[in-house]
């Protein structure tokens, strides 16, 4: 491996202020799944409302397909101009009540994952970080009208136990949080990785609930007061648009209904997985897409759509195959 440290250009005067030892890092890469673009929203939440300073800077140049994810650039008629390269940045933040923390934000590297874990435990090491907390998303097939679950990873029972509302044994495509947590953890660091479940079917637009939501258990964890106002008025006005489509349409009634009565008969935690099939595979966007258009034009959907309160459970207790996304309707 080549030398970590030759990996990020850092801000010398800032970086050897004694006032960055023992701060909390709050972290989140966008370019993984990203439901409802909660990582974009936390980090343009914190960094549009809150003042920030430069820390550390990634080189991006080593660390990003550019070909696989080409920056966008702006043309003016015969001439270009706003070329937005890819960032990858630590940043020192202070939040509503002046208190400092860490931001580790930006985009997911392509290349080289195993040295930027090593450079991100060096950082980290060296600002003396007592945790880092970090947060992504994934779509799951669960309600607008329910509130979002979360579930919680990491080697903190103070901040795991009993948090979690969805505490699988599952097989999944590994992003590049997952191997710093990991990484960082073999090194005696402490981590804690929240996962927000957004209802799939909103999962390919900005979703303001699931960033607040995300806040909030950042927030938490790291005992900073997160700003989320600006989110929340947002939220409001996308749930009001939510609710015009839904009340316009009794097709999606019908799967709404339906998604509220199996979340409901699972809330209890005793059941597997809503998301994980039988070979304890995840399954993925693709999978759940299909598998929510297969469960449109199933007898069953007909049925619920044209009386949703009133569906026939076939005298047996509810499972896992009734969801849309489960092993059941792969």
């Amino acid at each position: 491996m080549l030398e970590p440290r030759s990996l990020y250009n850092e801000n010398a005067t800032l970086i050897n202020d004694s006032s960055l030892r023992g701060l909390p890092l709050i972290a989140g890469f966008t370019g993984f799944v990203d439901a409802g673009q909660v990582v974009a929203q936390v980090r343009t939440e914190l960094l549009d409302s809150l003042d920030h300073d430069l820390v550390a800077q990634f080189d991006t140049d080593q660390l990003i397909d550019y070909r696989g994810r080409r920056p966008r650039i702006t043309f003016e008629q015969d001439h270009l101009t706003g070329y937005q390269p890819p960032q990858l940045e630590l940043r020192l933040l202070r939040d509503g009540l002046g208190e400092p923390f860490l931001l580790l934000t930006g985009l997911e590297p392509d290349l080289q994952w195993e040295r930027f874990a090593a450079a991100v435990a060096q950082l980290v090491t060296r600002l003396e970080v007592p945790l880092v907390s970090w947060v992504h998303s994934i779509p799951m097939p669960v309600p607008h009208t329910r509130p979002l679950g979360v579930t919680v990873h990491g080697n903190r029972p103070d901040l795991i136990d009993g948090m979690s509302t969805w505490r699988p044994t599952a097989e999944l495509q590994a992003s590049v949080g997952h191997l710093l947590e990991l990484r960082l953890i073999e090194a005696g660091h402490d981590v804690v990785g929240y996962v927000v479940h957004v209802p799939h079917y909103l999962a390919e637009a900005e979703y303001p609930p699931a960033a607040v939501t995300a806040l909030e258990f950042l927030g938490a964890s790291v005992g900073r007061v997160l700003p989320t106002d600006r989110l929340r008025e947002a939220g409001r006005d996308v749930e009001r648009q939510i609710a015009r489509q839904v009340d316009g349409s009794v097709e999606v009634q019908g799967v709404v209904s339906s998604l509220e009565k199996k979340y409901d008969e699972r809330s209890d935690g005793s059941r597997r997985s809503l998301l994980v099939k039988q070979n304890l595979e995840l399954a993925d966007a693709e999978e759940i897409g299909s598998a929510v258009e297969a469960f449109l034009a199933s007898p069953q959907a007909e049925d619920e759509l044209r009386n949703p309160d009133s569906a026939p459970d076939n005298g047996r207790p509810a499972r896992d195959d009734d969801l849309p996304g489960s092993a059941g309707e792969q």
